[in-house]
């Protein structure tokens, strides 16, 4: 590493206009745990094979192109300046397919993934040029933003547990892998075992990786999964007819369908936008202990960089994933060792930057794709279902009454089942009819409350309510 930080300062970087570029050996060092957490989560990547090939109808090869593709997106925000773990927008994944799913797989299909992933990069773009990302979403209400994020995640679980779906196929080894890496992530009780004993705290510092592993051995193991034939060389992804399924083979997408892509984008851009606080949220938890680093969130940054990501998708591999920017499971667990101290991680960019360094290398290594290849379907599905879990429980700390539970409940279920344009129309109509005038009733009733409460003669007040036994 030719160029090194002073205690305290930002991480040093060439400046770029906006960006500030940061490069592996010149200015952070290589990571051991990112490198190996890589080569077994880079199949995460490659779970978007199978919904490329039947959403879009892309012959394999030219899908692990798109997924090549989508591998020099996930290099970009750490290069220039966001020091986040990008990922897709995997909780509108579900709603994506929705959207997508109503086009025969093909040319309409692209055409329709094309127009949904450029007003996606539309909104980023603008919202960085203009600086009114934050703005925008403060002024929705917590009830829509509730059920934007429970409709993402009954629908994501949902699709994974009813007939037909990976989990309801292969149960026994998704099943396993779901609860192992929930454990890990989020079981109160691991968390103490991870501060009071080494292995445990090994273990947490992988994040998902032991529970996909655990759910890849049991389904070699009982056969719910067929065993891999491994391939020695280099995979070799078409690259030379990825044109053949973009704007410039199957044409660009009608006025009519970019207005059509308008609902499922907007709450694809929210989705995101809360991503990004929860980057923000997982650095500021660690931030105050690494005095040695000051790190900087720079959210135009992160607009701007996601907005170019779905750009490029648009362009030259339309994606059901969109380009999103946080991979919550590795910056979680990226984060969580950077807080041990510079001799563990020496800077943030250093475990953010080299894992999908490693990550887009592994694509290429036929080995470990053949590997995984029959196993695709389980990583694809515990992301889905570990990310619907998160949804559904930020989504309800999002509202503060049952009136407010009761919009979002009824928004999320109808989004999950009918699509974006239902589920937001469904939801502002009940905001406006219920919620609305319910917060000025809610104020008459207090004050029915105070004044009908029992007086404590003492000192003439309205009694406390005795506490429930």
């Amino acid at each position: 590493m030719l160029l090194k930080r002073q205690f305290g300062e930002e991480h040093p970087y060439w400046s770029a206009g906006p960006f500030k570029i940061r490069l592996p050996f010149i200015h952070y060092r290589w990571e051991t745990a990112e490198t190996v957490q890589a080569l077994v989560l880079f199949v995460v990547a490659m779970g978007m094979i199978p919904l490329l090939k039947q959403y879009l109808g892309l012959p394999h090869d030219v899908a692990l192109a798109f997924v090549a593709i989508c591998g020099i997106g996930f290099m970009l925000p750490n290069l220039l300046g966001v020091p986040f773990v990008p990922g897709w927008i995997t909780p509108a994944i579900p709603v994506v397919l929705l959207f997508v799913g109503q086009f025969e797989p093909g040319p309409e299909a692209i055409k329709a993934l094309v127009a949904l992933q450029a007003v996606v990069a539309f909104i980023f773009l603008f919202m960085a040029v203009t600086r009114l990302g934050s703005k925008l979403v403060n002024v929705i209400p917590n009830s829509i933003k509730g059920g934007i994020l429970l409709g993402a995640g009954i629908a994501a679980i949902t699709g994974e547990i009813q007939e037909g779906g990976r989990l309801y196929n292969t149960p026994i080894s998704l099943a396993v892998g779901c609860f192992a890496t929930a454990f890990i992530l989020f079981s109160l009780s691991f968390r103490h075992w991870s501060e009071t004993h080494r292995w445990a705290k090994i273990l947490s510092s992988y994040g998902m990786v032991p529970g996909m592993i655990a759910a890849m051995l049991i389904g070699w193991g009982i056969s719910e999964y067929p065993l891999p034939e491994i391939e020695l060389g280099v995979a070799v992804p078409a690259f030379g007819s990825v044109l053949d399924y973009t704007v410039f083979g199957v044409g660009l997408p009608s006025w009519d369908l970019l207005l059509l892509a308008v609902p499922t984008a907007i709450i694809a851009y929210i989705i995101a936008f809360g991503d990004i606080i929860v980057g923000q949220t997982l650095i500021k938890r660690v931030d105050h202990l690494r005095p040695d680093e000051k790190i900087e969130v720079d959210v135009d940054r992160a607009h701007l960089v996601t907005g170019i990501r779905n750009v490029m998708h648009a362009l030259v591999a339309p994606y059901p994933g969109l380009a999103g920017p946080l991979f919550t499971g590795a910056m979680a667990t990226i984060a969580e060792r950077y807080r041990q101290g510079r001799s563990a991680m020496d800077t943030i960019y250093s475990g953010a930057g080299v894992f999908w360094i490693v990550g887009f290398i592994a694509l290429f290594l036929l080995p470990l794709v053949s590997l995984f290849q029959p196993v695709l379907p389980i990583a694809l599905s515990i992301t889905l279902i570990i990310t619907g879990y998160l949804c559904i429980a930020v989504g309800v700390e999002q509202v503060d009454s049952a009136t407010s539970m009761g919009v979002a409940g009824t928004m999320g279920v109808v989004l999950a089942v009918h699509g974006a344009a239902w589920g937001l129309g469904v939801g502002l109509v009940l905001w406006f009819l219920l919620e609305k005038r319910a917060k000025g009733v809610k104020d008459e009733e207090e004050i029915h409350v105070l004044e009908d409460a029992p007086v404590d003669p003492e000192h003439e007040a309205p009694a406390a309510k005795p506490a429930a036994e």
